[in-house]
């Protein structure tokens, strides 16, 4: 039974870290938490439904057409909501990011409704035993793809000369500016490549729920954050752990005390890690010289 309840977390956890990563990069270069984020992660999935559904895509390609449509989505809410507000007060891109999360919202209503879609799959539905452990073909694809994506996402930044201008970018957008990097391109793209990583979290969310929603986006935005603050927002290592920690509490939370406590879990780990360590398990402290 403990072990069943591992590999359910280590499933919902390896989908809060994806979304998570496009809250930590994020702020890791502006410096501002974009909760608009969550409602990008619900886009992607209806993206997915789309693709499927209307134009009878396989899903692999859905996944990539998904991924691509939310990384121009991303990116033109960062030049549109964000780019003419980064010296404004930072209180200013938090209400235009409420506005955003508002629109979209709103936008996924008015194209397809407000009731729940089932995604337009048969993948997913074996299952695989292992002893007492059962894998269900969802679960053996949230592993495989969210491993490669971290992993891929990892090398990226560490290992090439894009990554090289993106953490100097975080670093210090002045002094990246200065040594001729194009900062305003480098936080496109991080936009990019984080609404890109939450629209697969939402198609594979998709289908292991059977279940596409308008609304979707709201607690699983506010459960990635929590994870990004647990891990150390700005951190992409602990985004990654923050979402796999965050499941397994979550998961263990209702099957061990009851399902209807794991928003209350989420909320409750929130503010003890900002009460305790607000710069989360891998964060590090800013240092600010004067």
């Amino acid at each position: 039974m403990l072990l069943q309840q591992l590999i359910n977390g280590l499933s919902i956890g390896m989908i809060y870290a994806l979304i998570a990563l496009g809250y930590t990069m994020v702020y890791g270069i502006l410096k501002i938490v974009n909760f608009a984020h969550g409602d990008i992660y619900m886009m992607g999935s209806f993206f997915g439904l789309f693709f499927m559904k209307e134009l009878h895509m396989p899903l692999y390609l859905a996944f990539i057409f998904s991924a691509v449509s939310a990384a121009i989505l991303g990116m033109i809410i960062e030049r549109t909501a964000y780019r003419p507000l980064r010296k404004a007060d930072r209180i200013v891109p938090l209400i235009s990011a409420l506005g955003v999360s508002t629109f979209l919202i709103s936008l996924a209503q008015l194209l397809w409704g407000t009731e729940m879609h089932p995604f337009p799959t048969a993948f997913g539905s074996k299952t695989y035993a292992v002893g007492s452990v059962t894998f269900s073909e969802i679960q053996i694809l949230i592993f495989i793809l969210s491993f490669v994506l971290m992993f891929g996402l990892h090398l990226f930044v560490t290992r090439t000369k894009v990554g090289t201008a993106l953490r100097a970018t975080s670093m210090n957008l002045t002094n990246a500016a200065l040594m001729g990097i194009n900062t305003n391109r480098m936080i496109s793209l991080t936009f990019g490549l984080g609404s890109a990583l939450a629209a697969v979290a939402g198609i594979l969310v998709g289908i292991y729920y059977n279940a596409v929603y308008p609304n979707m986006g709201y607690m699983a935005g506010i459960n990635a954050f929590t994870a990004a603050v647990l891990g150390g927002i700005g951190s992409i290592p602990g985004a990654m752990l923050g979402g796999v920690l965050l499941g397994l509490v979550e998961t263990l939370a209702g099957a061990y005390i009851s399902t209807q406590y794991k928003g209350v879990i989420s909320f409750s780990i929130l503010i003890i890690v900002l009460l305790i360590r607000p710069s989360g398990i891998l964060g590090k402290k800013d240092i600010n010289k004067v």
